[in-house]
């Protein structure tokens, strides 16, 4: 199917199908094999029928997407915050070749942001960070960047460490990652550089893959990409958050934001659902298959990489940490829209919870929505920012 967003009308189609009294195998079949890997599973029930219902209703938002987005919006930054500009900077950009593409300083309000993306080789000069004209470039740039925020004073305090999303009872975001031709030989490289790692490639259950840390301990995964694929050594590939309920996650991505599953993992006790603000036009694979999972090795964008670890949907007293609440890591991802009013109040009239309306606080302009899960999401003006 051609990449469409996924749409409201698609999620409120399929109650009725699903209620129909077809056996449970013609069930599993409407879900769009979302249990496939579970039902192999000797330690795991079969689905409830809530569970069919709901997951048919994810496959006819799969089916049903409607149109690529014609509200122009897309995913645009991950944010989290840092100890240290001098240390985090030049490790981003010596170790993954990424460049500082642009920075803002608020001494008023004492802090900074960083802005951080894997541009392709140009032998144009690059704006000078900080400056209208990288101002410019950034608002309107159609990857995806990483936000390094750094309150003033943290980088000479010695208590302060942020929270990296991965130890209880503060997990909820999860890391993010970037593609690479060879995991083996760049780990080992990264090592010898000094980069400290959480996972070597043949450590753990899942081999071939790795995780290295960051100077503040947020997990940085690195995968094996095509061999096709034609771009530099390294490709920022995901962020991944942990969901409560991937039915109500995907729902809310769909239809604020507009973006497409592009493909889906199962095993025994979690599943990944990877998400993506897809060009017009491209064809994507059922992503159920093996053809999915291929076609994403192959892109040069990012994945926003849900991750939900089975029974967390039933339980009504679970919940992941936000990243903004104490202690605080992880503060949000980010997407440019053409009018953040206009999202803003479409969000709101969807009964969807806001941290800042557009007119709130001393930053006017742009504003902060809460997912299903409580982490924030900035919306922020294409082509002019904060």
């Amino acid at each position: 199917p051609t990449a469409r967003p996924l749409s409201a009308r698609a999620f409120r189609v399929v109650p009725a199908l699903a209620r129909r009294r077809a056996p449970v195998p013609r069930a599993r079949t409407l879900a769009c094999g979302l249990w496939r890997a579970l039902d192999a599973s000797p330690r795991l029930a079969p689905p409830s029928s809530l569970a069919v219902a709901r997951l048919s209703t994810m496959a006819a938002a799969v089916a049903g997407r409607t149109s690529v987005d014609p509200a122009g919006r897309t995913w645009q930054q991950t944010m989290f915050r840092i100890k240290d500009p001098a240390v985090s900077v030049p490790f981003y950009e010596t170790h993954f070749g990424m460049t500082l593409m642009d920075k803002y300083d608020f001494p008023e309000w004492k802090f900074s942001l960083y802005f951080m993306a894997l541009l392709p080789p140009s032998d144009e000069p690059r704006p000078e960070p900080g400056t209208d004209e990288a101002h410019a470039a950034l608002w309107s740039y159609d990857g995806v960047t990483l936000e390094l925020t750094h309150n003033h004073g943290t980088e000479s305090d010695d208590d302060f460490k942020a929270n990296n999303g991965n130890v209880e009872p503060h997990r909820g975001f999860g890391h993010i990652a970037f593609m690479t031709d060879d995991v083996y030989k760049s780990s080992e490289e990264l090592e010898k550089a000094g980069v400290a790692f959480h996972k070597r490639p043949n450590e753990g259950r899942m081999k071939g893959l790795a995780f290295a840390l960051d100077p503040d301990g947020y997990w940085l995964e690195i995968i094996k990409r095509h061999e096709s694929h034609p771009l530099g050594r390294y490709t920022l590939a995901q962020t991944m958050l942990r969901v409560k309920d991937p039915v109500k996650s995907m729902e809310f991505y769909g239809e604020h934001f507009g973006m497409s599953l592009i493909c889906t993992k199962h095993f025994s006790d979690f599943s990944l659902f990877f998400l993506a603000t897809v060009p017009a036009g491209t064809e994507l694979p059922d992503p159920e298959t093996d053809a999915a999972n291929e076609w994403m090795k192959t892109w040069d964008g990012c994945v926003l990489e849900l991750t939900h670890n089975h029974g967390t949907e039933t339980d009504p007293e679970f919940s992941y940490h936000n990243g903004n609440d104490a202690p605080q890591g992880f503060g949000h991802i980010g997407f440019l829209v053409p009018d953040v009013y206009a999202q803003s109040d479409a969000m709101l009239a969807a009964g969807v919870p806001f941290r800042k309306k557009p007119d709130d606080g001393m930053m006017k302009g742009l504003a902060f929505a809460l997912d299903p899960d409580g982490y924030s999401v900035e919306i922020i003006k294409s082509g002019k920012g904060p």
